[in-house]
């Protein structure tokens, strides 16, 4: 037995190792768009204006959602090894191919892939996650890991910007680096990842419940798309897509447009600076998804929606005052304010579309629940990718503080829901038997 608890330890440390590097290397092939848009608008041979670059990021937006509602259902049939690992590869060959061919439709082409591609990850590793730990635990281990995708966002923006603009002084640099570490982490995903402990030969961390051979066959029979059937008849997540959609739109126009927002309001920090400014909001993502696991966890005992809310009311504070202080020309002030939209926003963000996914989807159907609130997440994504090339960034910013109200008022009637494979708390029974023992004396 003791044997069997260290051999699970030391599997549960390698999937969330090797699962972590997996979706942050995601972030190097999805931000690399954001930072060769600075030299592309200085690009004779290559003329893209922000409405073009804008339509851009739709594609792949709306290419991201499609791929959010169908990955999750594949990888609750056919594993999250085989949908994962396909994703990586082919988000590495688009982005090689971006950065080797500069026209309009090969641009579209790649973007298109690039969203059905990178949209492999989150519910299969997601998935992936719940398979190793048990519910109690789901809160805390996945705000931990959810410090994946703000990890990859400050990293991956400072890379290609060094590859590209102070390394080979190229845009195009910006695509091949990032499609380079995609690639090896693919080749690592592959040696280190197993979809289950069973895999392993360890036993379910949270057994089914026995079926009979009936059961089993029917099982087998049952159409691929029934666990979005099920989900779809699921208040508790329903409601979680709606809040998510709400959110998400904030978070990708700073993802997409952050350093272009900084350039054209702060033009003196430069084309790399304009880049690294933005990485505050990532750095804060790192501690975000962390706090607010701790607290759904520990605070609230695994009740999601206290810790979401809260914060999704700090966050609104911070979306309505970002244009003042871009105005004030503050570096200082700029970035204080981005990393505290950071903690405010990714805090909710991983909890929303993870561990609540998740908790309130079904042992069957967890990938299909997280794809399915990260996919309506992904439909309002598509507004944060197209307002700022469309709007100006005063009224872009204002609907997104009145989105992250509404994305908090929405969750309020769900404030005490709890997972279901939850313990209930016992209260304490006068004069009952002691579970412990009292020292002699």
């Amino acid at each position: 037995m003791n044997k069997q608890i260290g051999t699970i330890k030391r599997w549960r440390v390698q999937i969330f190792a090797i699962t972590w590097i997996a979706y942050a290397a995601f972030y190097f092939t999805r931000k690399a768009f954001s930072v060769a848009k600075l030299g592309i608008a200085d690009d004779p041979d290559f003329t893209l204006d922000k409405m073009a670059m804008a339509n851009l990021d739709a594609i792949y937006l709306a290419a991201y959602a499609v791929g959010q509602f169908t990955w999750g259902i594949f990888a609750d049939r056919f594993g999250p090894r085989v949908v994962v690992l396909g994703g990586l590869l082919i988000s590495a060959a688009a982005a090689l191919v971006m950065g080797s061919f500069a026209t309009l439709p090969v641009f579209a082409t790649c973007m298109l892939v690039q969203g059905l591609a990178q949209s492999t990850g989150w519910s299969g590793l997601c998935k992936n996650i719940g398979s190793f730990f048990p519910a109690g635990q789901r809160g805390r281990v996945l705000g931990l890991w959810s410090s994946c995708y703000a990890f990859g966002g400050l990293v991956a923006s400072p890379f290609a910007g060094w590859w590209a603009y102070t390394l080979i002084g190229t845009w195009h640099a910006a695509f091949i680096s990032s499609a380079v570490v995609v690639g090896l982490t693919a080749v690592l995903f592959f040696i280190f990842q197993r979809n289950t402990p069973e895999d392993v030969g360890l036993p379910a961390v949270e057994p089914l419940p026995p079926q009979s051979a009936e059961e089993d066959a029917a099982e087998r029979r049952m159409s691929v798309w029934e666990p979005l059937r099920e989900i779809l008849r699921n208040r508790t997540v329903l409601i979680l897509g709606l809040s998510y959609f709400l959110l998400k739109p904030a978070r990708y126009a700073i993802l997409l447009w952050g350093p272009v927002i900084v350039y054209e309001q702060m033009p003196s920090v430069g084309k790399v600076g304009a880049a690294i400014v933005p990485t505050s909001f990532e750095l804060a993502g790192l501690l975000g998804p962390v706090m607010i696991g701790l607290a759904s966890d520990k605070l609230f005992g695994a009740r999601r929606m206290p810790a979401c809310v809260i914060s999704l009311l700090a966050l609104t504070l911070s979306l309505a005052l970002f244009m003042g202080a871009l105005h004030t020309g503050s570096v200082v002030l700029v970035m204080a304010l981005l990393f505290f939209m950071g903690l405010t926003l990714y805090g909710p963000d991983s909890m929303i579309c993870g561990a609540a996914a998740i908790d309130f989807g079904s042992a069957k159907a967890g990938a299909t629940a997280a794809g399915f609130v990260n996919g309506c997440g992904s439909v309002g994504a598509v507004l944060g990718g197209l307002l700022p090339g469309y709007f100006d960034t005063v009224t872009v910013f204002i609907v997104f503080a009145a989105c992250a109200l509404v994305s908090a008022l929405v969750l309020v009637p769900y404030w005490n829901s709890r997972p279901q494979g939850l313990e209930p708390v016992r209260a304490l029974v006068p004069n009952g038997p002691l579970l412990i023992k009292p020292l002699r004396t």
